[in-house]
């Protein structure tokens, strides 16, 4: 069965397409571990992608999508938002210790994650917040697009596969 594409509202579209990216860090994660990819290449991408992606949305989401509603759900994100950076300063720690399970459960808590989010929270805030308020929150988020710029393209199938 294929599913509908959900209907953003377009004041918060822009977190929607960052979630877009998130779910291509995943994948890519996911190939690099298929392709045996060496830990310290997918550790620089996973730091990069926080510095360059994740901090930079948790942020915008915590600082101005969240700020005017602070229930269960929305405490609920803000939770994975702080286990995912909690995970990733961990495997940050551990460098070349970290092995290909790790990086796959990485993958999967991105993955539900934005899919929270998608399914349950933004649902809940745009049925929530008045349609002003999400225009004030429209006005606030960084238009730029976050680019995924990392140049080793290590999710690539190599040639000797």
């Amino acid at each position: 069965m294929q599913t509908k594409p959900i209907k953003r509202n377009e004041h918060i579209v822009k977190l929607s397409r960052d979630h877009h990216a998130g779910l291509l860090f995943c994948w890519k994660l996911r190939q690099g571990v298929k392709y045996h990819i060496a830990a310290e290449r997918l550790i620089t991408y996973i730091q990069y992608f926080w510095q360059h992606h994740f901090s930079i949305h948790f942020k915008e989401e915590e600082e101005i999508l969240f700020s005017p509603l602070k229930d269960g759900i929305v405490e609920k994100a803000m939770a994975e938002h702080q286990n995912i950076k909690t995970f990733i300063d961990q495997i940050s720690l551990h460098g070349t210790e970290v092995d290909k399970e790790v990086v796959l459960q990485l993958a999967d808590m991105v993955n539900d994650h934005i899919r929270f989010e998608e399914r349950v929270l933004f649902p809940h805030l745009e049925e929530k917040l008045p349609d002003e308020q999400l225009k004030k929150i429209g006005k606030e988020i960084n238009t730029e697009p976050l680019m995924d710029n990392f140049e080793d393209n290590f999710w690539t199938k190599p040639a000797s596969l």
